[in-house]
């Protein structure tokens, strides 16, 4: 991660994610921000902090970047699922230095 320029807010939810800190997770999003992931849609603080606890926390999810260009990060991750790690691409909206939109899915 040390070669790849990151946003403050990318950079901060890795690193809430991968220190698995739900609170400074939830901090990184902006109110009324929406995640996509796994097909769903999670919309709002608290939808968010439950997609937070389900996705990035119980599994213990530790990401490791691999490219980031157009808001658009590629990261390895690992944590408690099976077949780890795998590639995912994140992307980002972000305004304020806040998360407003993200998409995840498998690369």
């Amino acid at each position: 991660m040390d070669d790849i320029t990151l946003p403050d807010a990318v950079g901060t939810f890795i690193a809430a994610t991968n220190a698995h800190d739900a609170n400074a997770l939830a901090a990184v999003f902006s109110d009324g921000a929406t995640v996509r992931d796994d097909g769903k849609t999670w919309a709002g603080g608290t939808e968010i902090r439950e997609w937070i606890h389900g996705h990035l926390i119980n599994p213990r999810i530790v990401l490791t970047p691999t490219s980031f260009a157009d808001d658009r990060l590629v990261a390895s991750g690992d944590g408690d699922f099976p077949g780890g790690p795998l590639s995912f691409a994140f992307v980002f909206g972000i305004k304020d230095d806040q998360v407003t939109d993200l998409a995840i899915e498998p690369v």
